[in-house]
């Protein structure tokens, strides 16, 4: 059975040489530009006897020879959206950097606040964007443009991007960001305006379907690292010491899997994924009373989604973005120790760490930098050529073309049954199974 391809759409053919030097500037260097023929698979691992199921070729990214925007036409414009995430000001510099020097595009607006800032009602004036005044924004953390919840109407956002003539759109965020972008593309579709538009996924969570990794995810395990140490550190200083800390990881554990295999100081890794019971003879108090009774401390890390259900609530709320506010599973957690050991007279010495917001405003670390740089200029080479409706996403290590429509269908989860999760069991020692 052949492999399915996922179809990236284009505003048109793309027929305009493209300004960046071929393989004619240097022949002794191989052609610097992609095949339209090029792409990556999915899932790379073959079984000879069968076929896998759920395969898909994804265009390779890069600089095509034939480009679909006049360079001197275009009006590019950048929007954040969603949390803080480390990297955002590297990848608006690296938009900058690249329409100005790869392309030669001149005009490049910021909009402020996230879509709130398309929307001309609520009256965030756009800023121009040059090399000048991106040229040091990526060692801050944060965005110069700023950020926001919640949609906006794709139709008017539309309007005023025709209005001041944006004819390509780079939308830097999550999974709801993204599925925002496609409503603008599909708006600009119906309205018959050639606007293309291009996502850069923006998730710290490492949660978007089909990508391996995505930006701010490496600084943010690093991070998370030194607080779990830190937290070691602490239980191990008195007796019965127990170090609690919450990391992010709303739907999907991947943060706190990942900075418990690197600190190594773990002994029970909570995710959403797995769900996990306080009481019982296998419950979390009886096998942390007994580990306290063995080694007098413990470290206990939290994904901020897990054990929801222990959690007694009278109603769901959901922020601007459709998210369901999660109870603060790690407040419970500290609290729900707390009392399980006062009543069996036991003392204990909880110490509660939440370093979320201090993670989420830091700059890029080294890794995530020249990630962001990636996506950022292949996003810019797939917005001259015309395409629209998709992300920029890393797999296996190359750099694709996503449809925005495949990555906003769920999120990507950690699996108990593989790798990752296994690692994490063998590490920390805790059980494969809590009831």
């Amino acid at each position: 059975m052949k492999t399915p391809v996922a179809y990236i759409e284009r505003l048109g053919p793309a027929e305009i040489p493209s300004p960046m030097p071929g393989r004619d500037a240097d022949p002794e260097h191989p052609n610097p530009f992609v095949a339209d023929t090029h792409y990556i698979p999915l899932h790379i691992t073959q079984d000879l006897a069968a076929e896998r199921p759920g395969n898909v070729l994804f265009e390779k990214a890069g600089p095509r020879e034939k480009i679909f925007f006049d360079p001197a036409r275009v009006t590019a414009g950048i929007v954040t959206c969603g949390g803080l995430c480390p990297g955002l000001n590297n990848v608006i510099r690296s938009l900058v950097m690249s329409l100005r020097c790869h392309y030669g595009v001149e005009r490049i607006l910021g909009f402020r606040y996230g879509y709130h800032g398309l929307n001309p009602a609520n009256g965030h004036v756009p800023l121009e964007l040059t090399p000048e005044l991106v040229s040091d924004i990526h060692e801050q953390g944060g965005t110069i443009l700023g950020t926001s919840r919640g949609p906006e109407d794709p139709e008017v956002m539309v309007r005023h991007l025709r209005a001041l003539g944006v004819n390509i759109l780079f939308p830097i965020g999550g999974d709801g960001t993204q599925r925002g972008a496609y409503r603008i593309h599909e708006a600009a579709c119906a309205a018959g305006y050639p606007l293309a538009v291009v996502g850069i996924p923006k998730t710290i969570d490492n949660d978007i379907l089909h990508v391996s990794r995505t930006f701010g995810f490496g600084t943010a395990v690093n991070a998370a690292r030194q607080v779990i140490d830190v937290a070691h550190t602490e239980a191990r200083a008195v007796l019965n010491g127990i170090g609690l800390v919450k990391l992010m990881g709303r739907d999907s554990g991947f943060i706190a899997a990942g900075a418990t295999l690197a600190s190594g100081e773990v002994n029970y890794c909570l995710i959403p994924e797995q769900p996990f019971e306080l009481e019982g003879s296998r419950g979390l108090l009886a096998v942390l009373e007994e580990r306290l009774r063995r080694k007098a401390h413990a470290v206990i890390v939290v994904a901020e989604g897990a054990g929801q259900h222990l959690i007694p609530r009278e109603s769901v709320e959901k922020d601007a973005s459709g998210n369901v506010k999660h109870a603060d599973i790690g407040v419970f957690l500290r609290d729900r120790i707390t009392a399980h050991f006062r009543a069996k007279s036991i003392p204990v010495n909880v110490r509660y760490i939440d370093p979320s917001y201090l993670i989420r405003g830091l700059p890029a670390d080294t890794e995530d930098a020249i990630l962001c740089d990636g996506l950022a200029r292949n996003a810019v080479h797939a917005a001259m050529t015309g395409r629209s409706g998709l992300i920029i996403g890393l797999v296996h290590n190359r750099m694709v073309h996503v449809p925005s429509h495949m990555i906003t269908a769920g999120r990507k989860r950690v699996s108990l049954d593989g790798e990752l999760w296994k690692s994490v069991l063998a590490v920390t020692g805790q059980p494969a199974a809590w009831i």
